[in-house]
């Protein structure tokens, strides 16, 4: 395993660095005043278009996609420490450079699984950046963890399908340029395979039927950048057949193909938000005194500082592993890889931001510092896409097969 970056990854690196130096990080207190200015809190301010406008004009534009036809054409391994790098501004520099959750997923759906049609109308304007998309899975009334627990109806009527169902935590879809739903829900409720009963359906937003009813908070944040996590209500919203993905119960497959690269993407990020914490915590250590010194040289804050460092530096080997693993073997012979790094990251990073906000004190809790929205959105991923503890009782019970 050779993780020394290629020349394409060097160059795309220093232009990535260059980017968040003159244009992202500038823009984050810009935002944030636009933002309150605006007529809903839902609207996307100007700022975040300028630099969306800027980042393609650079060639920083849907760097997650390994299709060369859409996409960079980029490896796992390649994306990995560009990911990282955006990271370090969640809020703003992911979707600055098209390579947003839950549209990277969704892009990447309908890359592999869509028609021609489902691609010209909505695989396209997604990669140009002019709409947003919602990926509609979780459900309020079951433990959605287990995906064969949903409950969402889509029965076929002669030519449509008509979808009935309750969903909630659809991230994405309070932006009101969120246009269109990939819907997962039960074709064969009792099918006797359980992972052939869910399928998959593109829902336009202005369906009949769809209401958007209320915005979810994350530890109170309603993470606008993110276009919010909506409450979402399917009452028997009619779409034609031919709006299905792939075939029918193929939803629960389509499901895991979506979440292996979201999860490293995910994890990539969170090496980038666990670094913007370091920076901080070091640049608050060297400005503050107390007790009659600096914090800098307070010992406790050493043993923050030191262990911070190793631990990312781990984390980040864990995370070239995966991706070169996804690369070389693909996702299935990464399974094990993909749930260690989505188990570990998370939570290493939250410990890292909290240790962040300690040293910051007050500020480290206020709007002030981005320190206590980096800890809501890596706590956030102990739970999405699979919690831990899903994680590792698949990854426990691969571990002891080997030994029966």
């Amino acid at each position: 395993m050779d993780f020394a970056y290629d020349a394409r990854t060097e160059e795309l690196r220093a232009r990535l660095l260059a980017f968040m130096d003159e244009y992202v990080y500038p823009a984050e207190q810009t935002a944030h005043e636009q933002r309150a200015r605006l007529a809903s809190p839902w609207d996307t301010p100007q700022v975040v278009e300028d630099l969306k406008a800027e980042a393609r004009r650079q060639g920083l534009w849907n760097l997650f996609l390994p299709d060369a036809e859409h996409g960079a054409g980029l490896t796992n391994l390649q994306y990995a420490p560009l990911a990282e790098i955006t990271g370090r501004s969640p809020q703003l520099a992911p979707t600055a450079t098209n390579c947003a959750a839950p549209d990277t997923g969704n892009m990447e759906v309908l890359a592999q699984f869509a028609d021609e049609a489902q691609r010209k109308q909505w695989l396209e304007p997604l990669l140009a950046g002019e709409i947003r998309s919602a990926f509609a899975m979780t459900e309020p009334d079951v433990a959605s963890s287990d995906a064969t627990n949903i409950t969402t109806h889509i029965e076929r009527e002669g030519d449509e399908y008509v979808v009935t169902g309750r969903k909630w935590y659809i991230s994405g879809a309070m932006n009101p340029d969120c246009k269109i739903f990939i819907v997962m829900g039960k074709t064969d409720p009792d099918g006797a395979d359980i992972r052939r009963q869910q399928s998959m359906v593109l829902v336009p937003r202005d369906t009949p039927g769809v209401t958007v009813n209320r915005a979810m908070q994350v530890f109170g944040y309603e993470d606008h950048y993110h276009g919010g996590h909506a409450e979402v209500t399917f009452d028997h919203a009619r779409v034609p057949v031919s709006n299905l993905i792939g075939e029918e119960g193929g939803g629960f497959a389509i499901a895991q193909a979506r979440l292996g690269p979201g999860r490293i993407h995910h994890c990539m990020r969170l090496i980038g938000m666990a670094e913007r914490a370091i920076e901080l915590m070091c640049r608050r250590a060297v400005s503050r005194e107390a007790f009659g010194k600096a914090l800098a040289q307070q010992g406790v804050v050493h043993n923050w500082i030191a262990d911070a460092r190793v631990t990312v530096e781990q984390l980040r080997l864990l995370v070239l592993k995966t991706a070169w693993l996804m690369d070389t073997v693909g996702n299935r012979g990464a399974h094990t890889e993909i749930q260690a790094i989505k188990i570990a990251t998370p939570r290493a990073v939250v410990d890292i931001i909290d240790r962040a906000i300690q040293l910051h004190g007050a500020g480290g809790v206020s709007q002030d510092f981005p320190l206590a929205e980096l800890y809501a959105g890596a706590r956030t991923l102990m739970i999405a896409d699979g919690p831990d503890e899903v994680h590792q009782r698949s990854l426990a019970r691969r571990e002891i097969k080997k030994y029966l």
